[in-house]
Parts: structure tokens; sequence; C-alpha cells
């Protein structure tokens, strides 16, 4: 058989790909949905301000981040020591079952603060898991000359799934409130039987057994290790940290823009239009040449639109901000990915790839956090525009501190200039 010339004309890789738009599609409806409940139960049936329902909302995002925080080391080690694709379908049916039964209680009239928060922390948990798994599935049934249009192939997915989720997730709950969260279940279940679908892709372990305690410290080694790495993933984690403007986007949607949960699905539908058209432009085109540049204005670009965003009043020019928002954080997404995927061998991918995981859930997550307790102190409009000036202030420091960034031209040039000892790979 002729060599493919794309990741499509592979089939695994073409399940893969519908997979994770349908669960990214079920997920985010569920987590956007939690988040505009938690805080409009938070208002109505607890009578809580403002303030203290944004606080909320913060709370949230930290309980999410807490089981990945504690979960990731053995979670990449899973991703390592057993078949990727089981590790896949459980957290898709741990999702599976949160979104049946919150759409059962939904139905019933019967949620709190107490349950959502429970199945929030469990959403968390299956992640962690997922996540891991999932990326490292990619490079053991792709050539690795296709791997960079197959990671933005794989980022499309995400995106669209992100932005197509969100919005009609907030129609269906238009509707009825329970739909939304019926329909991810379904989803969930038809994207964990393509994953099973999927050839055998347990990773191949080379040398002696080596204890897995040892094997989780190696995986933080060599991130650590790999300075230009470690500057891509710490960007992101600080940037996002405090540019993120995802947890208030509820307290814009009640009551800064007046839009409702239609209005917020479409919000979150927007910075994921955004990053799709630039996945599928790159999906076309990778990019090849100073990546390390490029990634720091993308980030810059990303701080500013944030601060835009805060000060915007009109919901159109909301949306056009949140786009480009989205449009500059997947630049530096698909340069970090890249790097994770080409650059890691395949026994330490899942360790790796929760390392990254983790980094992106901590920005995200704990961004939440820091934004609700911002708006807490000074309103939801001030703790995202400060949040997005701190973001352009990391991308100059970063740009200091590792000089890499500045000075990468390709990814494969980056690494083949590195000294032998930096070169090392996991004996695992």
């Amino acid at each position: 058989m002729p060599e493919p010339t794309t990741p499509l004309q592979i089939a695994d890789y073409r399940r893969l790909w519908l997979a994770r738009f349908l669960a990214t599609m079920a997920t985010l409806s569920l987590v956007v949905l939690l988040g505009y409940q938690v805080y409009d139960v938070a208002r109505s049936d607890y009578g809580m301000s403002k303030a203290e329902g944004s606080f909320y909302l913060g709370l949230l995002g930290l309980v999410q981040f807490l089981p990945l925080f504690m979960l990731t080391p053995v979670a990449g080690l899973v991703a390592d020591k057993y078949d990727r694709r089981h590790v896949v379908v459980a957290a898709n049916a741990v999702d599976c079952c949160i979104a049946a039964l919150l759409a059962l209680l939904t139905w019933q009239g019967a949620l709190t603060l107490p349950i959502l928060f429970a199945l929030a922390a469990a959403h968390g948990a299956a992640r962690v898991f997922n996540g891991p798994a999932l990326s490292a599935i990619a490079p053991n049934i792709v050539p690795a000359p296709l791997l960079p249009r197959a990671i933005a192939l794989s980022s499309m997915a995400w995106q669209s799934g992100s932005m197509i989720g969100p919005a009609a997730g907030g129609l269906l709950f238009a509707l009825s409130p329970a739909l939304p969260h019926a329909a991810s279940a379904v989803l969930l279940i038809v994207s964990a039987a393509l994953v099973a679908m999927i050839r055998p892709v347990r990773a191949v372990h080379e040398g002696p057994p080596v204890r897995p305690w040892q094997q989780i410290v190696d995986g933080f080694r060599f991130v650590r290790r790999e300075r230009f790495l470690l500057g891509c993933i710490t960007l992101d984690l600080f940037a996002v940290l405090l540019g993120g403007a995802t947890a208030m986007l509820p307290v814009f949607a009640r009551d800064i823009l007046h839009v409702g949960p239609e209005g917020l699905g479409l919000m979150r539908g927007a910075t994921a239009l955004g990053a799709a058209v630039v996945a599928a432009w790159l999906a076309w085109r990778p990019l090849e040449n100073n990546v390390g540049v490029k990634m720091l204005w993308a980030v810059a670009g990303f701080g500013a639109a944030t601060v835009a965003f805060a000060l915007s009043r009109n919901f159109a020019l909301s949306l056009a901000l949140l786009a480009f928002l989205g449009a500059a954080d997947m630049v530096s997404v698909f340069i970090r990915s890249s790097l994770v995927q080409l650059y890691t061998p395949d026994q330490m991918r899942g360790r790796v790839s929760a390392i990254s995981g983790l980094a992106i859930s901590a920005s995200n997550e704990l961004g939440e956090m820091r934004a609700g307790a911002f708006a807490a102190i000074m309103g939801a409009t001030a703790a995202v525009a400060v949040g997005g000036v701190g973001a352009v202030v990391i991308t100059a420091m970063w740009a200091a501190i590792f000089p890499e960034l500045r000075r990468a031209r390709t990814f494969a040039v980056q690494y083949n200039a590195l000294p032998e000892q930096d070169r090392e790979r996991d004996p695992a």
C-alpha cells in the first residue's frame, strides 16, 4: 500500500479524530453549563451577591484542579503502562455517568452547590486520566513526518468541539435545562466506542524494569532538561493563569452583557471558532520558521485581547475579541503540543503529556480561582483586565528568562542543537 500523505488517510486516526471531537463537544458543554448552573444556583437558590457568586465560580475551577494535581503523576504512568485505548474508554465512561446524573438532577430540580462541586471534582479526575492517554495515541498510529499535521488536525477537532459544544448546549439548555447533559452522555458513549475500535496502542517499554516512582520522577526530569519545552509549558502556565477570562464568562453573560445562557454558549464558541480557524490553517501549512518568536507574540496578543474583552460592553465586539483570543492561544498550543509529541520517546509520552496537561489545567482551573477571587474584590471587569496585563508582562519576562524561545527557528533545529547530555532519554 502507498504511504499516506495526510493523517486523514489513516482509518485509526479518523476514528481518533472523531472520538476527540465528540468527547470535546460533550465535556465542554457539560463544563460550561456546570459553571452557569453553579452561578445561577448560588444567586437564585442561595441568595448570594454577584461577588459571592463570582467567588464560587472560582472555587469551581479549584475543585476541578485538585484531582488533576493529585492524580497527574499516576495518570501519566497509567498511560505508559496500560493500553491507552482502555484508559480513554474508562475515562469517557466516568464522564458519561456524570452527564447522565446531571441531566437527572437538573430535570428533577434537585441541584445543590455541594452536588455540583462533587460532580465537577469527579470530572476533573476523569479528565486527568483521559488527557495523557488520548494525546499519546496519535504518535502510535501516525508516521512521524505527518505528526505535526495530525496535531493541528487534532487541535482543530478539539477547538471545533469547543465551539459547537457550548453553543449547542446553551441552545438546548434554553429548551430544557436537562437536555444538553443527556446529549453529552450519548456523545460520550459514541466517542468511547470509536476509541475502542482503534488497534491496540500500548506503549513499548525498553530496558530493565524501573520502579513506578522512579518512572514518574524521570518524566519530570525530562521536562526540566529540555529548556525550550520547559519555557513553552511554563509560559502557557503563567500567562493563562493570569490572563484567562473563561471563569468570568457566566458573569459577563448574566450581569454585564445580559445575554443569558445562549450568549454564554456563543461566547465560549467564539473563542473556539478563532482557534479552530487557526488550527485548520496550521493543518494545511504547519509552522516551520521562527516558531519561538511567533509563540511569544501570540501569547502577548492573547493578553491584549483579554484586556480589550474586559472593557467591551458590545456583545458583537466581545465575540470578535474572544475569537482573536482563541486564535492567538492556538498558535501557542500548536507549538507546545508539537514539541511534546515529537521530542518525547514513546515509553515516556504518557508521563510527559500528563505534565503538560497538569500545566494546562493549572493555568485554566487555578486561573479561574484567581479570577474569581479578584472579581470578588474588584469586580469581574477589573479582574479580567488586570489578568490580561499580567499575561503581557509574563511574556516579556519569559522572553528574557528563556532566550531559547526567541532564538528557536524550527522544532528540529532547536533540538538537534542541544548538547548530547541534554538529549538523554528515559531508560524505562
